[in-house]
């Protein structure tokens, strides 16, 4: 009792002999027999924490667990709000001004006759949200990134492609009875008809080059890429929307409104399609002494 030299911490009595490596019979759960520790950190003592020179069990303030704390990170924050919430505002504001006929509709048309200046760079501008164009380049980076995900030994390495693919099929499953439904006529130089409310054509580009690039961000390295491929989606839907107006075949709110509903699509998929890499599964058998055997 009144020895001071240094030396590894001694058994107390009333302490669970489970987990001291080398007792016999009462070695770790994974562990009957009394052979000691195959690495060098088995003759150490940990705490929950994964702290060295302490006895366990240890009193102290308790570890979040990985799913907790992956349970945090997949709360929507105030960004994915912002991006759900305004463009369905705006939506909804645009649509009911179209609909009644409001000052923001006729507006809309004073300023698209003053836009419409049709030529051979806007038609090849609205000709980038054809299906035949728009959707090709969507499958090629679908495959893409399904195979990477699939070599790399990503869990669920489909859930982005197919989130991608259910997102451009859903298309026109929106977009046709909103045409139906308002029935809003087209620009003078489009003559007689109905059904430019809203724009299948910004939709389908929107969708196409919007997932493309969300599907490649995990897969391009450093901050310089994924903002040139950020700024490239952006101006192809810019110029998407400015061909279609300057060719007259839209009104410029059936192209925002579009963008306000793809948008909230987009942002969805985002959070759907977040790489989820494998987690190895534990072993049967883990080396004592480490602090990672079950209690």
């Amino acid at each position: 009792m009144g020895d001071t030299w240094s030396g590894p911490p001694q058994l107390r009595p009333g302490r669970a002999l489970a987990h001291t490596p080398g007792a016999s019979g009462s070695g770790s759960p994974h562990r009957s027999d009394g052979r000691s520790p195959q690495t060098p950190r088995g003759a150490r003592h940990t705490d929950p924490d994964g702290r060295s020179r302490t006895t366990p069990p240890v009193r102290g303030r308790p570890t979040i667990s990985s799913g907790r704390r992956a349970g945090l990170h997949s709360l929507p924050g105030l960004p994915g709000l912002l991006l759900l919430g305004l463009p369905g505002l705006l939506f909804a504001l645009i649509t009911w001004q179209v609909v009644a006929d409001g000052p923001l509709a006729r507006a809309d048309e004073r300023l698209s006759d003053s836009l419409v200046r049709r030529g051979a760079a806007a038609q090849f501008l609205a000709d980038l949200g054809n299906v035949t164009v728009a959707v090709p380049v969507l499958a090629l980076v679908l495959a893409h990134v399904a195979w990477r995900a699939r070599a790399t030994g990503t869990d669920h390495w489909w859930r982005p492609a197919a989130g991608a693919a259910a997102l451009m099929a859903a298309v026109p499953l929106w977009v046709v009875p909103l045409k139906e439904l308002v029935a809003r006529p087209g620009p003078a130089i489009m003559g007689p008809g109905t059904g430019f409310y809203p724009s299948g054509h910004t939709a389908t580009a929107s969708v196409a080059y919007g997932a493309a690039v969300l599907l490649l961000l995990p897969w391009l390295r450093g901050a310089p890429a994924r903002g040139a491929a950020v700024c490239c989606a952006v101006v192809v839907n810019l110029g998407v929307g400015a061909g279609l107006v300057r060719q007259g075949y839209h009104w410029p709110l059936d192209v925002v409104a579009s963008w306000c509903v793809c948008a909230m699509l987009l942002t969805a998929l985002s959070r759907w399609s977040r790489p989820r890499s494998r987690t190895p599964r534990p072993h049967s058998r883990t080396p004592e002494g480490t602090g990672l055997e079950e209690r």
